[in-house]
């Protein structure tokens, strides 16, 4: 399929291309100006990268609005949280049927992969892949085994017992990595263990004032540099990590992933994207528990663009907040996804630049950002496949 006369944010930049032919060869991009196959007139049509959502618990999109007031803990503490109540409630093919309902929603606002923090331990992982696979969406699961220390157990630093371990290997073997609640609910000993396996690792991490306090006061140290021993590729949320914190994510990690919109639900802040930034951490974005958040990257990126500035009054480039969305989703995890490039997989969104709330489009970055809506999408593309919309 040859691509003509389309409008594109090209690159690992967005560069804004007025006109282009952009082949796509199967499921991958090729080389621009490249002729391959059955043309397609595009004119008028603007293709982004798909948007990657990072961060998503999809499985509690059962529990919309359940829990609004109360604390963190309260809603979506992993052992005593009304969350994991509901979800142990909850009958398996209902849990199927409002998973499959938020998958088909994502797709239609431009998300062509999500990563989803999969509870439930080897069922839980089932459970999802069993709602994806009629669906065309890219879900990249990370499970976990639901074995947790308390404040005792950590102190005495107890390891993962035999059970766990079992499960643990399952839940390797039958996702794509893991997807750990935090370090406070586990000892060194067990995010050491978990640092051995070899798939993609990822670890909520100093997400409130309160569970910093709990690590120091557990262990005298950072709840970030305690998570840092699963050696995970990335950190979510990071809403009250010091500059010390973050140059070590920097440092030892691809990047973080902040969730604005769920921070602030919970009423925990709003991510500091220029301190992170300015310690050379690589930002990508999500959109956190349906429970509380619907999973709409439109809202994300406005939402961070204009509370970022209001709170911090430091004006972020649209260009780097879409970057979040696309670009540096797949750079954190190491795959060839977000970026418009030869190689890359062939996710894309088509907007229709005369839409009324995108015409006229002076800065295609902003406008995206701010302006468009699932209204402005004609189609959505994953693997050079259009599985929604038309062109």
């Amino acid at each position: 399929m040859l691509l003509k006369n389309l409008s594109v944010l090209y690159g690992r930049d967005l560069k804004y291309i007025h006109s282009a032919n952009l082949p796509v060869l199967g499921d991958k991009f090729g080389k621009l100006g490249q002729k391959n196959g059955k043309a397609v007139d595009c004119e008028g049509l603007l293709l982004v990268p798909g948007f990657i959502n990072m961060h998503t618990h999809i499985g509690d999109s059962i529990a919309k609005d359940v829990t609004l007031a109360g604390s963190v803990d309260s809603k979506i503490h992993p052992v005593l949280g009304a969350k994991q109540r509901i979800l142990r409630q909850t009958k398996p093919d209902h849990l199927i049927s409002f998973m499959k309902n938020s998958c088909h929603s994502m797709i239609k606002k431009g998300i062509t992969t999500f990563v989803d923090f999969r509870e439930g331990g080897p069922e839980g992982v089932s459970l999802l892949k069993q709602a994806l696979q009629e669906i065309p969406i890219r879900g990249i699961i990370l499970g976990r085994v639901e074995s947790y220390h308390d404040k005792t157990q950590i102190k005495k630093n107890l390891p993962l017992t035999f059970d766990a371990k079992k499960i643990l290997s399952q839940v390797v073997k039958n996702s794509d990595g893991l997807g750990i609640s935090g370090a406070n609910e586990n000892s060194d000993s067990a995010l050491q263990y978990y640092s051995r396996t070899k798939k993609l690792r990822a670890i909520h991490s100093s997400e409130t004032r309160e569970s910093m306090a709990v690590s120091k006061k557990i262990t005298n140290k950072t709840e970030t540099s305690r998570a840092l021993q699963l050696k995970p590729h990335f950190l979510v949320h990071m809403t009250f990590a010091g500059m010390a914190d973050l140059k070590l994510a920097a440092k030892k990690t691809n990047g973080i992933v902040i969730c604005p919109r769920a921070n602030s639900s919970l009423a925990e802040g709003i991510p500091n994207f220029e301190a992170m930034a300015k310690a050379g951490c690589t930002v990508g974005i999500g959109t956190d528990n349906v429970m509380i958040n619907s999973p709409d990257m439109f809202r994300e990126m406005d939402y961070l663009w204009k509370t970022h500035m209001g709170l911090y009054q430091k004006r972020i480039d649209p260009k780097e907040i879409l970057k979040m969305a696309t670009v540096n989703g797949g750079i954190i995890l190491g795959k060839k996804i977000g970026s418009i490039l030869p190689g890359f997989l062939a996710d894309g969104i088509f907007f229709d630049k005369h839409s009324l709330d995108l015409e006229p489009m002076h800065n295609p970055h902003a406008s995206i950002v701010h302006r468009a809506n699932e209204t402005a999408i004609s189609a959505v593309m994953i693997g050079g496949k259009i599985i929604h919309g038309k062109l």
